[in-house]
Parts: structure tokens; sequence; C-alpha cells
């Protein structure tokens, strides 16, 4: 389950696929993404989310609740909120700069 205050605060998310390189992706995007899935799959989504009356509202219910959507056998969609921080520097003598 995403930590909605995680998300809300810096709206990133790392994503996992089947056959696809991890990606990186902002709460927008997620958003786009998740709703393009949950159009295709439609009677095949799990009975909780068909309950719910828009697919806007099975996104952020996906985003909220979950972590992972069942695409079938052998595919998987997952994401997972990640905080993305920029790295400190220290300055060492004579200038140069050390990540920490």
């Amino acid at each position: 389950m995403a930590d909605a205050m995680l998300y809300q605060e810096n709206g990133y998310f790392v994503v996992l696929e089947t056959n696809q390189p991890e990606v990186i992706l902002s709460v927008e995007e997620l958003r786009d993404k998740l709703t393009g899935v949950v159009e295709s799959l439609g009677d095949r989504l799990p009975q909780d989310l068909q309950r719910l009356d828009t697919t806007t509202d099975r996104v952020q219910s996906l985003i909220d609740q979950a972590c992972e959507l069942d695409l079938g056998p052998d595919a998987f969609l997952q994401w997972y909120a990640v905080r993305l921080e920029k790295p400190s520097f220290t300055k060492r003598k004579g200038g140069s700069a050390v990540i920490q």
C-alpha cells in the first residue's frame, strides 16, 4: 500500500511491469498509466474495483490502497512510492565536494 503522505509530498513512484525496465513516474504519470490499464481490463478488474463508479475512483483507490494489479498469467504491474531527495554536498579543504 502506498503511503499517501509520501506520494503527496514528493509524488514519485517506482513502477515495475512485465518485460519492462523499472521506471520512476510522477503521481500524475502513474494516474495516466493506471487509467489506461483499468480501462483496458474492464470486467477483468478485481471485484472491489468494479464496485467503484468511475475510472477515476478506481485509479485513486489503487494508488491509495494497493501497490500492484494482477494483469493475468505471467504479467504484473507494481508501483511503490519513493522519496527523491537531492544529495547533500560537503565541501572539502581545497574546494572539492563530496556527496553524502
